[in-house]
């Protein structure tokens, strides 16, 4: 071989490069695209280092596996700086909860809806919840109302993801945001 190349850094479950490829023989492309065809994974490594590159397999599966010149260290750093710049743009969502109760005021259910709004606006989920206390019980419908009456006020924002479920003393709907096109 020729002069020792110093080898790049390389985490588990990361490509296979240079010394670490098992094949006897590699289907070589270049780093300008160009096919070398088959050779043996020696002469394909001093190809590499000659070039001062790293031999990476980019196809493990085929017969014989297709290995590609290329600085290996800079392909990490390209592909850590896509996956930055997709999670930047990515959505997460979150979940947040509203707790209402069967009796609420008029500008209490206002002051929680304005609240509801903002986060659908936000396209944040929203989980509505009443707690049922003592004689409420015998009112459940009450409850049922209250949430269907937010969700017909947030109908323009949101849509029921799932209707009024009574859970033990509490009464639980969740609306999530409109798909925008």
């Amino acid at each position: 071989m020729t002069d020792i190349k110093r080898k790049p850094e390389k985490k588990k479950g990361e490509g296979i490069l240079n010394e670490d490829i098992r094949a006897r023989e590699v289907m070589v492309i270049t780093d300008q695209g160009e096919q070398l065809g088959v050779k043996s994974k020696n002469e394909a490594i001093e190809l590499a280092y000659a070039r001062d590159l790293d031999l990476v397999v980019v196809a493990p599966g085929a017969k014989p596996p297709v290995a590609k010149f290329m600085d290996y260290n800079k392909y990490r750093y390209e592909q850590q700086k896509k996956a930055r710049e997709a999670k930047k743009k990515q959505n997460v969502m979150q979940l947040k909860e509203l707790r209402l109760s069967p009796k609420i005021e008029k500008h209490d259910f206002d002051t929680k809806l304005k609240k509801g709004r903002k986060f659908l606006e936000d396209g944040d989920k929203l989980k509505l919840s009443i707690r049922f206390r003592g004689r409420e019980m015998a009112h459940t419908d009450q409850g049922r109302k209250v949430l269907m009456d937010f969700a017909t006020k947030c109908q323009d924002l949101g849509d029921i993801e799932s209707r009024p479920k009574q859970d033990g003393r509490t009464m639980i709907m969740t609306l999530s945001p409109k798909k925008e096109n």
